[in-house]
């Protein structure tokens, strides 16, 4: 199969080998897949990764056991858990020890003509939206995590520190949750696209004012430490970002100020999927550019861009 492939250096293949469901899995065709700041830290070392990056993605199932699947669009989850340990028998295969996850650790991800993962991992797409609707439901899911984690008044303020593409659905999230989140970033563009989506916006460097909720979505090693300086005593910060680079932190602050750390990764798919499917969210203006497969590595150079919030790769 066609398929974008990172070892050492990121390349097109068009002759990867297509991959065999274990049994209780199922093979589908990717119809798109969306480039986010995990798949650009792969590409500089992240977890050491080896094979076919792509997390995010919308597609047709073409070979499963079960019926009820078969030929039905999906999105599917990306953690693959043993199905032996507790956490999978308690129904977390998120944090399974023994887990593979698609496209970061263990499995071959879905920036290719094929993907598979298990039965239980697939959703069926409502046929109200569109795929390149539905291959935003990973990230959204991912901001949707707050939710599940952490109750948030909604008198409390809130920041959201990162104007790109997590940054931009966690603020999405909160806003389609009737919250009112600041935006807070490094460039104008984008914030000016944020504000015409109706989320208040600022330039990160003119912050001035504490906040009783930090959501940390820079992507930099320094943002934690940027969030610890905003937030106020007692107030609570929300990690998700992931970088490959190392952060020194000085972890007094917390201790002294009584603050409450929550690191916050992936989501359930079916909350945000819901949110989709109800209009509380539309992902759509986000879309910077849409590439065919085979020009995989250009679009990895535009993802690279600062400027563009999510670019997408039709396998198709």
């Amino acid at each position: 199969m066609r398929a974008l492939v990172f070892d050492r250096k990121l390349e097109f293949r068009g002759d990867y080998a297509d991959p065999v469901a274990a049994p209780g899995e199922s093979v589908v065709r990717v119809t798109v897949a969306g480039i986010c700041g995990t798949d650009l830290e792969i590409a500089r070392g992240y977890m050491q990764y080896r094979g076919v990056p792509g997390h995010e993605f919308a597609g047709r199932v073409v070979e499963s056991q079960n019926s009820a699947l078969r030929g039905k669009r999906v999105v599917g989850e990306i953690n693959a858990g043993c199905g032996r340990c507790a956490k999978c028998f308690a129904g977390d295969a998120r944090h399974c020890p023994n887990r593979t996850v698609l496209g970061i650790l263990g499995r071959d991800g879905a920036f290719a003509e094929f993907v598979r993962l298990p039965d239980l991992n697939l959703i069926p797409i409502p046929d109200s939206i569109a795929d390149d609707v539905a291959v935003f439901v990973e990230p959204l899911a991912a901001a949707y995590e707050i939710f599940e984690q952490t109750h948030l008044a909604r008198n409390q303020t809130i920041v959201v520190l990162g104007d790109g593409r997590l940054g931009a659905m966690v603020a999405l999230a909160l806003k389609g949750e009737k919250y009112l989140p600041i935006v807070a970033g490094h460039h104008r563009e984008k914030l000016a696209r944020l504000t015409a989506l109706g989320l208040e916006t600022i330039e990160e460097s003119s912050l001035r004012d504490k906040f009783d909720v930090v959501i940390e979505c820079s992507g930099s090693e320094s943002g934690f430490r940027r969030a610890i300086e905003l937030v106020r005593a007692r107030g609570r910060i929300i990690l998700k970002s992931t970088a490959a680079a190392a952060a020194e932190i000085n972890l007094a602050p917390i201790v002294v100020n009584e603050i409450t750390v929550i690191g916050s990764r992936c989501g359930r798919f079916q909350p945000a999927l819901d949110a989709i499917v109800a209009g509380k969210v539309d992902p759509r203006p986000l879309i910077d550019g849409t590439f065919a497969l085979d020009d995989g590595v250009a679009a990895f150079e535009a993802a690279k861009n600062p400027l563009n919030f999510k670019i997408l790769l039709r396998a198709l």
